[in-house]
């Protein structure tokens, strides 16, 4: 949806809370209400009018606008079903990817060879989900806010348990741009606690330097994950060592 869509759907939901009909809108502008009809109909408002009708409802243009900005608040995540539908289509999971790291559309032609008529219908099946806003031409607009997170123990992330770590570890973490770290350790509740906020600031650092790096041709880009977990947890070979 356009600015100018969204002022306009806006304001319309602002006169029905408020009772306003088109027999007053007609009024205050001095038009029949077939005319008035019409306006809404298609959209097409001059600022003098638009502002006449912000009159009614007691609102100024800057009240609008910021009621749109509202409305216009991005999620920090999806529902249990919407993540399901998802992790149940691997096409349409690997474009949600995709969108959220900033691939454009021509990105996911060149670098997935997905065939232009498939992505388009996944990039609408996500714009129903409301992960994202496929604009014309086929542009895309992100609807999460920076710290959008897949659900805990949710469909995306059990996939990524059952499916996606079996790869993942399936390295010896040599490489050039690999990195491996295990560390164990005896620590009390507040050191514990301690690490996990490090690890929430170091994912938040990640999403910033992707959002840094949004200018940048894909092609100047690689695909980067990191994993960070921890738990309370031993080694059950070495506990049953010593266990009756």
């Amino acid at each position: 949806m356009s600015q100018t869509a969204e002022l306009i759907d806006t304001l319309k939901r602002e006169l029905r809370k408020n009772h306003v009909t088109y027999k007053q809108i007609s009024t205050a502008l001095n038009l029949s209400e077939a005319s008035v009809k019409r306006m809404f109909s298609q959209g097409q408002f001059t600022m003098d009018r638009i502002e006449a009708i912000c009159a009614l409802v007691d609102w100024d243009w800057i009240d609008l606008a910021e009621a749109a900005k509202e409305r216009e608040k991005k999620i920090d995540g999806l529902t249990i079903e919407q993540e399901a539908e998802i992790a149940e289509d691997l096409e349409l999971l690997m474009t949600a990817v995709a969108a959220i790291n900033g691939f454009t559309f021509q990105d996911m032609l060149e670098h997935y060879k997905m065939p232009e008529s498939t992505c388009i219908q996944k990039l609408a099946q996500l714009d129903r989900l409301k992960l994202i806003e496929l604009l014309p031409g086929n542009r895309i607009k992100l609807k999460i806010a920076a710290n959008f997170r897949w659900k805990k123990g949710g469909p995306i992330q059990q996939y990524f348990l059952d499916v996606v770590a079996k790869e993942f570890f399936n390295s010896s973490f040599t490489g050039e741009f690999e990195k491996l770290v295990v560390v164990n350790a005896n620590l009390s509740d507040a050191s514990h606690e301690l690490i996990r906020q490090k690890m929430d600031k170091l994912g938040a650092e990640v999403s910033q330097a992707m959002r840094q790096d949004a200018h940048l041709p894909t092609k100047d880009k690689k695909g980067t994950t990191l994993v960070l977990a921890l738990r309370h947890w031993s080694y059950k070979p070495f506990d049953a060592l010593y266990q009756p």
